[in-house]
């Protein structure tokens, strides 16, 4: 197994690159940004649980990192038939805050000001959504990917929630924390590496690793979800006899996973492990009803899992007021 799949210009070429990777107006039907901005949290109800997904900002990453394992032009094909664009992925960042009991906890804090320009928006769009960082109580890490991790740290290098419990998987951090991973590495990519001791080592943090089924506070607990990276964890909140899995990554398309399983992308450390527990994650969302919420779905990306024959398709949830 190789450790990293993703190329250099995927990864830290891509701020660089967006401005080329915009789309013909012909290619499809685009609906523009507006001037303003739209609303960056929504927020929902899960039994006793209040849930609100809030944004990090977008990533923006070349098209050809997906589906990498399959043929090129099916790829090209399925995407175009989604009405999605064939040269750049563009990936919403979908953060949720879980306050259930005593508990208020965070999945993951961001990209900070350290990764892409076009994310590192969480913190202020928690003081939007009326959330006060500073009662945050646990934050749970599902891997240690830039974007997920990368806003661990303020502009003096010290934890950005510095009264929350932080949490991470053993194998998630056992894997970033191994002797001589970044000299393993291409030289590109050891950024990424330093970047994750970076994160996992910030003064003020003091860890809490986690292993499957773990439980984080009453109602909320983790399950390994690997493949992706090594030690990726997904959360599962359950209150009232009601159960939604924020995926993280192990999950990242909210077309391509479920019509196309079998397919992974560049990002995924192992990509015959990240098939088999995506399959494990569907089913088990289909079987109990779960709710599931992804990282990289088009915001605010909540929906549930319906089985078509060996494929799947998700459903976004109806939205409230």
């Amino acid at each position: 197994m190789s450790v990293f799949k993703p190329s250099r210009r995927d990864l830290f070429s891509m701020a660089a690159a967006m401005p080329a990777l915009a789309l013909p107006v012909a290619a499809r039907a685009d609906l523009g940004a507006p001037a303003k901005g739209n609303p960056s949290h929504f927020s929902f109800s899960l039994g006793d649980a209040k849930l609100t997904v809030v944004s990090d900002g977008r990533l923006e990453t070349p098209a050809e990192g997906l589906g990498i394992n399959a043929d090129p032009s099916e790829v090209q094909a399925f995407l175009k038939s989604y009405f999605l664009s064939t040269e750049t992925n563009y990936a919403h960042t979908n953060h949720i805050v879980i306050e259930l009991g005593e508990a208020k906890v965070l999945v993951d804090v961001g990209s900070g000001t350290r990764f892409l320009p076009t994310a590192g928006d969480l913190m202020g769009n928690l003081e939007s959504a009326g959330i006060d960082a500073g009662e945050i109580t646990h934050v749970i890490i599902t891997h240690a990917h830039p974007d997920h991790i990368w806003g661990i740290r303020d502009d003096f290098d010290e934890a950005i929630l510095p009264d929350a419990a932080y949490f991470i998987g053993q194998s998630e951090r056992d894997f970033w924390m191994q002797d001589g991973l970044a000299t393993s590495v291409p030289t590109e990519l050891q950024q990424f590496v330093v970047g994750a001791v970076n994160s996992i080592e910030v003064d003020g943090a003091d860890w809490t690793l986690l292993s499957h089924e773990k439980e984080v506070a009453p109602g909320i607990r983790v399950i390994d979800t690997p493949g992706h990276t090594p030690g990726h964890l997904s959360v599962v909140v359950e209150s009232g006899g009601q159960q939604l899995i924020a995926l993280g990554d192990s999950m990242n398309h909210a077309y391509m996973n479920f019509a196309h399983p079998d397919w992974y992308n560049n990002f995924d450390m192992d990509g015959d492990k990240t098939v088999a527990t995506r399959k494990r994650l569907l089913d088990m969302a289909v079987a109990d009803r779960m709710a599931v919420l992804g990282y990289h779905f088009p915001f605010p990306g909540v929906g549930h899992v319906m089985k078509e024959g060996d494929a799947y398709r998700f459903v976004p949830a109806m939205w409230q007021w």
